[in-house]
């Protein structure tokens, strides 16, 4: 039972007055007064009404907090412009903002380690070797840390949210790599949308601990694609984002009786490379039946992944592909191994037969067809998707703004 003061529900949308007087109500009674405090968020990709948000945390903390920083969550994402981020977070007086800037080791502290045995212990044996937890040194250079940000379905973790800012959000690429690598051996058809303490979380929650800040939150749920707020929860990271994971669980999550033999994933413009697009494919692919198709529909998406090229020379692959050839890839960054798998999909390989994907991967998307062939999907091009079509079909579901809401049959495979 989670001790956050929460309010909302599934089936709600709450006021923005309700959400104004709430935030203020418990910044209010938080011990600030006198301390700094780094306001963590997530980056573009996340549905979340941030400016009426910082507005009112700002507002709160003005006057008490002897100064505010507002860290954007890139994990490993691209940076965002000036121009992004004031269209993503709003203007407020008086406050810093600042990309998560993990590319640059003078931004990045030390706070401890995970060794090789709690590694395996929190990984259930799939990983046995130390890792330094890393992080943005803002988190450490402030007294207090406040989580801002939504809880969705999540392809590594389970649900998105609450200690996950810290770790991957605004942390060092190596325990980044390390988290989603741990994702991808249990596979993300298996660990998205999967409720309580997964290992990858049990992971994060122990390299979140050895940050010596307070960490406070605020967790949220947000109706997907749009602004509302369903539900919003304030405590421990950890307190308010079970809280929101409960209400993600019955908001966010829709279930089929039967599997589908293809899906039309209309990716959003949000998402502005195939390394976070892909999320228009895992969100879909329980419900896919065993040889059907999943078509990602993003015509304004031209590239592969812009800060990890590497990608492209790797390939799409399913899991099995890397772990029974791991002395060929174990020096490859585990995060482009990871996203590797996790938009291929499940499947089987070895080396007599080859690989062999359950489900076929097509993008039609602005990346070139040439492109797209080698690195091992399938081509079609967005000129030829007639979505219209795809919607007089039965034996296909489209799915508008992919990305947040998961899919899943009512009876598991």
């Amino acid at each position: 039972m989670s001790d956050a003061a929460t309010i909302g529900g599934t089936g709600r949308i709450l006021r923005d007055d309700e959400v104004r007087a709430f935030v203020t109500r418990q910044l209010d009674h938080a011990a600030l007064d006198g301390r700094s405090v780094c306001v963590i968020v997530p980056d573009g990709t996340r549905s979340c009404p941030l400016p009426m948000l910082l507005e009112t945390v700002t507002a709160a903390l003005r006057g008490r907090a002897t100064g505010i920083t507002v860290l954007v969550a890139l994990g490993t994402h691209a940076a965002m412009s000036d121009e992004h981020l004031t269209r993503h977070l709003g203007v407020h007086e008086g406050v810093t903002v600042r990309n998560h800037e993990w590319w640059d080791p003078a931004r990045l502290t030390t706070v401890g380690t995970l060794s090789a045995g709690r590694v395996a212990d929190l990984s259930e044996g799939r990983l046995r070797e130390s890792v330094d937890v890393v992080v943005n040194r803002a988190v450490v250079e402030h007294d207090v840390c406040l989580v801002v940000g939504p809880v969705f379905p999540h392809e590594v973790v389970g649900f998105s949210g609450g200690t996950k800012y810290f770790v991957p959000g605004v942390a060092g690429q190596q325990i980044i790599d390390f988290s989603h690598w741990l994702g991808a051996l249990i596979t993300s058809a298996d660990i998205i949308g999967t409720r309580g303490i997964t290992p990858v979380r049990a992971m994060i929650d122990d390299a979140v601990a050895l940050i010596p800040t307070e960490k406070l939150a605020l967790c949220l749920v947000v109706e997907s694609g749009g602004t509302g707020l369903h539900a919003a929860s304030f405590g421990t990271p950890a307190d308010a984002w079970a809280a929101c994971a409960d209400v993600s669980a019955g908001t966010h999550i829709r279930y089929l009786d039967a599997p589908v033999r293809r899906v039309l994933s209309i990716v959003p413009r949000k998402y502005d490379d195939m390394w976070t697009g892909a999320k228009g494919f895992y969100k879909v692919e329980p419900i896919v039946a065993d040889g059907g198709q999943v078509v990602v529909y993003a015509p304004h998406i031209t590239t592969i992944a812009e800060t990890h090229p590497a990608v492209a020379d790797i390939g799409y692959h399913v899991r099995d592909y890397f772990v029974k050839q791991w002395d060929r890839f174990r020096d490859h960054h585990w995060g482009d191994l990871a996203h590797s798998t996790h938009l291929r999909g499940a499947g089987t390989w070895d080396p007599e037969t080859g690989e062999h994907g359950r489900v076929t991967v097509t993008l039609a998307t602005g990346i070139p067809e040439h492109v797209v062939r080698a690195v091992g999907l399938d081509y079609l091009s967005p000129a030829a998707v007639d979505v219209q079509a795809y919607r007089a079909d039965p034996q296909t579901l489209v799915v508008p703004d992919a990305g947040e809401v998961l899919y899943r049959l009512r009876e598991p495979r």
